[in-house]
């Protein structure tokens, strides 16, 4: 099915043909901005330009949606293309003048305004909350026949038996039938999650037998952080770290005795307790000094009272925020427990929790088959990005991360795992690692933490590691002693296939990693030398930089290797290779060592590689610019439209790829090692969690290529 937005009825006058969805809730309560997310998500990896428009906004402004804020932050979009219509207040006082065709003329003019510089606009209607619900499922079904958007309808699951929900679903098919919708879509949300695959066989099929997707319940969504709890309240933040992304799990009034309470506290709980209970406090910090007992999210001391002046000392390295509120301790209970969160807020942990539910439960390519959206012609850095993601959930691979006591690494884990990008084992003396999460609000659910010193499987692997390292004089007692080591103890998981790849390094040096991968993970078949590639990411394009990280002055032979093994690394994440060997010189025109050297290694590629595209000796300006490369090498394959560059040396691949990565603002995600028989990444010790995320999913795509080359040597 193609879909059709209103530009497209102005074809004839020369318009950009562009395409628009409406997300209309059915019901009250639908959770419709998780849809409009998944959609989003959805759509920017698959076409050049979406838009996101929202005709009724709550707030004071058409910009002061939040909604619009989070598309407009997460997906990099102008202004132009991400906008509010009306505002609620602007539209109800034209209903109530009965000036119902203003609403449409002006919700058109905008969204015309959008789709003229998009390929997909997502439309998110109102919300169809308070008494005049009715009278929004009319406006919602009016504003998407005006806008000539069909819509995806979404009903709430919650609280909802199957037998109701299918009910709920075949009342919105009649409804919008009877209000002439074009209906594309029709999804469930908020269903109970132990109930999924019983509501899915209980909806009946729609005139397309299209699916309907059915979405869990998601708790982190709707729980607050202590930021917006803080903020809600106008708190006044007096001692501990000030962590505002921390959930609020629970809600807990301290009104016993500190040994009470302290038997039913649990982690993430908010605690509110009047500012002179000082062993209420105190109890409450000493909590945080063993993994054993649980965590709060905050502290809020009520009733304008201070703690004692010996007391606050105490309380300030607390790793959780203590706030002061003027109000008594009902006022404050009731005031948090009327606190509630959305998807809009933009935390990454409520944006991944939504992302990885939308992965498990919808087919992103069934929803893109009935959009018949064209493919995109450009590869912008976030869709690389998103893409990577979304590669790595087709085959699920399960990665290690050795450095199990730095908090990056617990974060990214938690993003990681809510995503639903891969199973994760942690390394580290499993008490440390969970207070570690516990003092910094994140969640280590659904994964293995593994202590080298205590595993049972240190013994096999120091076996293993002796019998490979015998020639160098490795006995079981050295071994027993390397295995202690978390890169020695990660990398022989990937050796023995427990797990299918590492990432380690953002707390040890890049020596420290990769040397238990050399010593015995060793090299695939036919290569000789274990090299490195950034992807940087410019505004329109993917390029391949290899070696920047690893092998300071490469022969001709290892040159070749790298060159062979970017190309192949290109293409395994969607880059076609045309190989650049780079030097001071284009074709013939110069001499010396270094150009005799690339002239050499560009040969062998040709020997070795005849299928790949590859030029060489060729000067950075005549691979990259089509009207050099005319006047420099004309005729070339390659030449002003390189995609992969090999630099002759690491100072060369190091100071150009930085030099680009800050004067053009490239986004460099790297360095990947490859050549390696299992995948083993390196981090830099100044690694951001996101550049943690990324790595992990570019290690779980090599693993799938490992996996699957092993797949098709068993079956030949």
């Amino acid at each position: 099915m193609s879909i059709g937005g209103s530009a497209q009825r102005l074809d004839g006058l020369g318009t950009r043909a562009s395409k628009g969805i409406y997300v209309s809730a059915t019901t009250p309560g639908s959770g419709k901005s998780l849809v409009a997310l998944g959609l989003a998500e959805a759509l920017h990896s698959h076409t050049d330009r979406i838009g996101f428009f929202k005709p009724v906004v709550a707030g004071a402004t058409p910009d002061a949606d939040p909604m619009v804020a989070l598309i407009r932050s997460r997906y990099d979009l102008d202004p132009a293309m991400c906008r509010g219509g009306l505002t609620a207040k602007e539209v109800r006082k034209y209903l109530a003048e009965g000036k119902r065709e203003e609403i449409g003329a002006r919700t058109v003019d905008v969204f015309s305004e959008i789709a003229a510089q998009c390929d997909v606009v997502i439309v998110e209607g109102t919300d169809l909350v308070g008494q005049d619900s009715a009278v929004e499922f009319a406006l919602n079904a009016r504003l998407a026949n005006d806008l000539g958007c069909p819509m995806v309808a979404v009903v709430s699951g919650r609280e909802r038996t199957p037998e109701e929900i299918a009910d709920a679903v075949d009342v919105a098919r009649k409804e919008l039938q009877a209000a002439h919708c074009s209906l594309l879509m029709m999804m469930v949300n908020r269903a109970a999650p132990q109930h999924l695959n019983e509501i899915s066989a209980a909806i009946r099929p729609g005139l397309s037998h299209r699916p309907v997707y059915v979405l869990p319940e998601i708790e982190e969504i709707s729980r607050p952080t202590t930021g917006e709890v803080s903020s809600l309240l106008a708190l006044r933040q007096i001692a501990g770290r000030a962590d505002m992304e921390r959930e609020v799990r629970d809600v807990k009034v301290a009104a016993m005795s500190v040994a009470n309470f302290i038997g039913v506290l649990e982690t993430g709980d908010l605690v509110i307790v009047p500012g002179d209970r000082a062993d209420i406090m105190v109890g409450a910090l000493a909590s945080t000094f063993s993994p054993e007992f649980p965590v709060p999210s905050a502290l809020i001391l009520t009733g304008g009272l201070s703690p004692d002046e010996h007391i606050l000392p105490l309380l300030a390295p607390a790793p959780f925020p203590i706030f002061a509120y003027a109000e008594d301790t009902y006022h404050a209970a009731r005031s948090v427990s009327e606190v509630r969160s959305e998807i809009w807020s933009g935390h990454r942990r409520k944006v991944a929790s939504a992302l990885g539910a939308w992965s498990r439960r919808v087919d992103d390519a069934e929803i893109l088959e009935r959009l018949n959206l064209p493919r995109p012609e450009t590869m912008t850095p976030l869709r690389f990005l998103h893409e990577l993601i979304g590669r790595a959930r087709v085959d699920r691979r399960h990665i290690v991360l050795p450095e199990g006591t730095d908090v990056r690494i617990l974060r990214a884990a938690e993003i990681l795992h809510r995503r639903d990008v891969c199973d994760l084992t942690i390394l580290g003396d499993d008490a440390q690692v969970r207070e570690i999460a516990g003092s910094n609000g994140i969640s280590l659910m659904g994964m293995q933490i593994l202590n080298p010193a205590t595993s049972d499987l240190r013994e096999r692997f120091a076996q293993e590691y002796a019998r490979l390292r015998a020639h160098r004089g490795v006995d079981l007692p050295k071994a027993l002693e390397a295995m202690l080591d978390v890169s020695y103890f990660g990398t022989m998981m990937v050796q023995l296939g427990i797990v299918d790849g590492m990432v380690s390094g953002a707390a040890h040096t890049t020596a420290h990693t990769i040397r238990p991968a050399l010593e015995f993970v060793k090299t695939s078949p036919g290569v000789k030398v274990v090299s490195s590639v950034f992807f940087m990411l410019l505004p329109d394009r993917v390029l391949v930089y290899g070696d920047c990280a690893v092998n300071p002055e490469p022969d001709a032979e290892q040159l070749a290797d790298i060159a062979i093994a970017s190309a192949e690394t290109a293409a395994q994440f969607g880059v076609v290779p045309r190989v650049a060997m780079l030097s001071y010189s284009t074709g013939a025109s110069g001499s010396g060592a270094t150009v005799d050297k690339v002239r050499r290694a560009t040969e062998l590629v040709r020997e070795r590689r005849p299928d790949l595209a590859v030029e060489g000796p060729i000067q950075y300006d005549a691979a990259v610019d089509a009207s050099i490369a005319a006047t420099k090498l004309p005729g070339s394959d390659v030449a002003g439209q390189a995609t992969v560059f090999i630099f002759p040396d690491l100072n060369t691949g190091n100071n150009t790829y930085k030099a680009v990565q800050q004067s053009a603002g490239a986004v460099a995600v790297g360095p990947v090692l490859q050549g390696l028989r299992k995948p083993v990444n390196d981090l830099s010790r100044g690694c951001t969690v996101e550049d943690i995320v990324n790595t992990v999913a570019i290690t779980a795509v090599q693993a799938q290529a490992v996996h699957a080359q092993m797949l098709q040597a068993q079956a030949g």
